[in-house]
């Protein structure tokens, strides 16, 4: 919804309509935390022809915030540096919410990201409001501490608690009774604290070095008596891996409706011992972990209700960018307005895809919406805020990390929202030629643990394969690109931990040993890193045969085929005779080392996992054998000859869902679903896709099954719900049938809408088995397609009309030749 009423009873969370000047409509919908709208009256204007007018409106923010989804349910515009949101003392606040109403609140902070592992990221600059301080009400009593003045939520008739969300807005009503609203643009955060009626003195905290770690050193703070202006920055730890990042804020204060003067009281703290009138934190005795900020009074209302507005700008370069930040992105501290302006990037962004909702559960409606939301919380825009170096390139962080968000997040980006990818590839490009390789884990400018290969790969590949004609109008340098690629491939980093590759001893072997010890990086992640390369290698050979580098793209063609080097023919799956051939972890001396093809499953018998653990120097990444052993994208047609010819390979992944070793929380099970394909059964993708929707994936806050990992998850589910499958830099997406009887991509730097139409649609079946869900045949433009099975980018690029005609009849074909099947690079695809 654009706007919730300004002045509401404290136990309730009203709505108000507003209109948007930027899409003609009028709107009210916020999603609770049950996972129901609040208030819902969308009315599209009268000349509209679009399916969903207000595409934001069908946004669930709190889908996947308990059991371990850590999605961030703030708010933030898109790619927005600042995502401002509640702070849990949840053991699972990996983005500082949680949905559980059994966890008290700790503050609203300004930078966040969304579901990550790891140890708890950024959740800087806290604020908290108080609305008396012990049973004196006065300013020595106060709990600043962030154990000491933690509070409840109201808790709501269903159980859930008083929270509400949508894009670009956040609201909880605390049992404190104060209401807290949130909104921000891409570097400022604006916070609205509207306390109990008759509060005598409201007062709030700033909170200057509690991350979401705690681990801040080298603090700084000073504030202003007279306007209530803080100004303070610490040092704190990288959560994914060994580094360290400086960051800043600027807070200021405003009433909302009335002159709040100068503070009454003020002071700095220092745990729960706030001491009045100090003005930095160097008056007051501190050691490396104390928790320090600043406590204000402020004078109330005359009359009223009194609201509180603060301003928080952030910055990685000082806390006076952080002010300027401030005061040129939120000038007027507009609360309605910076909302209207961030719901108004959502709704145009997002409404570059439609959808008809005709005969759709509205769940699988706000399923697709809120997992297409989810896509563009991460990369962050940090542009201008790069304390490394200058330039005028822009600059992203937080990738969080490239191996869980190139198979389908650029993809997904790269058909409604390439101008953004562009950038995010401009910066890539950047910190490559500064660092000397592309980011893979990345968070605010420090280095995280690499999970797979040099992953930075396939997202350029991705970019100038589909782009190479927009490429120079996008200011995306191709010589440039390419050279990032080739000093990824060909350069050995000083730690391939944390950027880069083992690339010496990758070219010489052509895989990567389980035995071999080098200074240089752990030796971890064998077979992954082995099949990781393998990929690597082929985007850039599909980059290279764009730019007319023929030999390059030989030679690297010829590179990518490396993943049959930890393929062991020989090696039987415990129990079952029929299912022969892994990958597995090999010596230097060319044998093969054993690993239980069930390992790191849920039927492994030793119940490992498979995380970073270089103390076991397991040869796979989360995922178990059984899985990396289906992963080779671009040659699925060479992976079936390995595994004895399509039935065999039909009855290896009937195996995988069968016995449960399909995992749909690791990316590299996502195309397991469609891998049917390859072997003429595209049937049966398109009920395995649909039967991993059912089982794992809803609008709950429960509603993933693992963490998000920066959008994986919802661009993963966001395609399967369109009914396509990508394989980074190609041009091909594997086919199967949308929830909807229509679905269309616009592309704004293509100036294209391209729509694909089930012209006999007759709904979903709830749990994906079965219906009239499977493509018969194909039409492009009015032209029968020769395959029920891809289609190819040029239909994007043209602005297609693409018609599937769909049966109940699970045994459909690919189309009437080998040319049907989906490309493989040892049949001759991708030439």
């Amino acid at each position: 919804m654009l706007s919730f009423a300004v002045s509401v009873a404290l136990g309730a969370l009203g709505c108000a309509l507003a209109l948007s000047p930027v899409l003609g409509i009028q709107t009210s919908v916020a999603f609770s935390t049950s996972g129901t709208t609040l208030a819902s009256a969308v009315q599209p204007a009268a000349s509209s022809s679009l399916f969903i007018p207000d595409a934001a409106s069908r946004v669930n923010v709190f889908v996947g915030t308990t059991n371990g989804g850590h999605v961030f349910p703030g708010a933030l515009i898109p790619q927005g540096m600042v995502k401002a949101g509640m702070d849990t003392d949840s053991p699972g606040n990996h983005a500082g919410y949680d949905a559980n109403p059994i966890f008290n609140v700790t503050g609203f902070s300004q930078l966040h990201d969304d579901g990550t592992g790891g140890a708890v990221p950024l959740s800087n600059f806290k604020l908290f409001p108080l609305a008396s301080c012990g049973k004196g009400n006065t300013f020595e009593e106060c709990q600043t501490s962030i154990d000491g003045r933690k509070v409840l939520r109201n808790v709501l008739d269903d159980g859930s608690p008083d929270d509400a969300g949508e894009p670009g807005y956040f609201a909880s009503n605390l049992s404190t009774g104060i209401r807290v609203e949130l909104t921000s643009t891409r570097r400022t955060a604006l916070h609205r604290y509207t306390f109990p009626a008759k509060t005598e003195f409201p007062r709030i905290v700033v909170d200057i070095t509690n991350d979401g770690q705690q681990s801040s050193t080298d603090p700084t703070m000073e504030l202003d008596e007279t306007t209530g202006r803080v100004k303070g920055g610490a040092r704190f730890a990288a959560s994914f891996g060994p580094g360290r990042y400086q960051a800043f804020a600027c807070v200021d204060f405003k009433g909302d409706g009335y002159d709040l003067g100068a503070p009454i009281e003020f002071g700095a703290w220092l745990g729960n011992f706030p001491v009045k009138n100090t003005w930095t934190i160097n008056q007051l005795y501190t050691s490396f972990v104390d928790e320090l900020g600043a406590l204000f009074t402020f004078n109330p209302k005359p009359e009223g209700v009194t609201t509180i507005l603060a301003r928080i700008g952030v910055s990685l370069i000082s806390a006076d960018q952080a002010c300027a930040n401030a005061e040129q992105e939120i000038p007027e501290f507009d609360f309605e307005g910076t909302r209207a302006a961030s719901r108004a990037q959502w709704s145009e962004l997002l409404g570059r895809i439609q959808i008809d909702p005709k005969g759709v559960d509205p769940e699988i409606v706000d399923l697709f919406y809120s997992s297409l939301y989810r896509t563009h919380l991460s990369p962050a825009d940090y542009t201008d805020e790069n304390p490394l170096w200058d330039s005028p390139e822009p600059y992203y962080d937080s990738f969080y990390c490239n191996w869980d968000t190139y198979r389908t997040l650029y993809p997904l980006m790269a058909l409604h929202d390439p101008a953004t990818f562009a950038r995010i590839v401009r910066g890539m490009i950047n910190i490559q030629q500064h660092e000397g390789w592309l980011p893979e884990c990345r968070g605010a400018t420090a280095k995280h643990y690499i999970q797979g290969g040099s992953n930075g790969d396939p997202i350029l590949a991705e970019f100038y394969v589909k782009f190479q004609e927009q490429a120079d109008a996008l200011s995306v340098p191709a010589d440039a690109l390419y050279n990032a690629l080739v000093a990824d491939a060909e350069q050995e980093s000083g730690n391939w931990d944390l950027q880069g590759r083992q690339a010496s001893t990758w070219k010489i072997l052509n895989y990567i040993p389980q035995d071999l010890f080098e200074r240089n990086g752990s030796n971890s992640k064998q077979v992954s890193r082995t099949l990781e390369y393998s990929f690597d290698d082929f985007t850039i050979s599909q980059v290279a045969k764009a730019l007319g580098k023929t030999a390059d793209g030989s030679k690297y063609a010829q590179r990518s085929e490396n993943y049959q080097n930890v393929w062991n023919a020989n090696l039987t799956f415990p129990g079952r005779s029929d299912i022969v051939g892994f990958m597995q972890p090999r010596f230097v001396n060319g044998t093969f080392n054993f690993t239980d093809p069930r390992h790191c499953s849920i039927h492994d018998p030793l119940q490992a996992t498979c995380f970073l653990n270089a103390q076991n120097h397991d040869g796979f990444y989360e995922g178990s054998p059984i899985t990396y052993s289906q992963y080779v994208p671009h040659d699925t047609a060479k992976l079936i000859e390995l595994q004895g010819g399509n039935q065999k390979f039909i009855d290896r992944l009937n195996f995988i869902f069968e016995e449960g070793y399909f995992d749909s929380t690791d990316e590299p099970s996502q195309q397991i679903p469609f891998m049917y394909h390859y072997a003429n059964r595209p049937g049966l993708s398109t009920q395995r896709s649909r039967q991993v929707i059912a089982q794992f994936f809803n609008t709950s806050t429960n509603g993933l099954p693992g963490n998000d990992d920066s959008g994986a998850m919802g661009s993963y589910v966001a395609f399967y719900l369109a009914g396509l499958y990508p394989l980074p830099a190609t041009r091909q997406f594997l086919l199967s049938s949308p929830y909807f009887p229509e679905i269309s991509f616009r592309n704004p730097v293509l100036n294209t809408t391209t729509t694909i139409r089930s012209i006999n649609f007759k709904g979903n079946p709830n749990d994906g088995t079965g219906g009239q869900v499977f493509v018969k045949s194909v039409k492009i433009d009015g032209k029968p397609w020769h395959s029920n099975c891809f289609i190819e980018w040029d239909t994007f690029t043209n602005g297609s009309l693409i018609e599937l005609q769909l049966t109940n009849e699970i045994n459909v074909s690919c189309g009437n030749d080998k040319s049907a099947l989906p490309p493989s690079l040892s049949t001759g695809g991708y030439n």
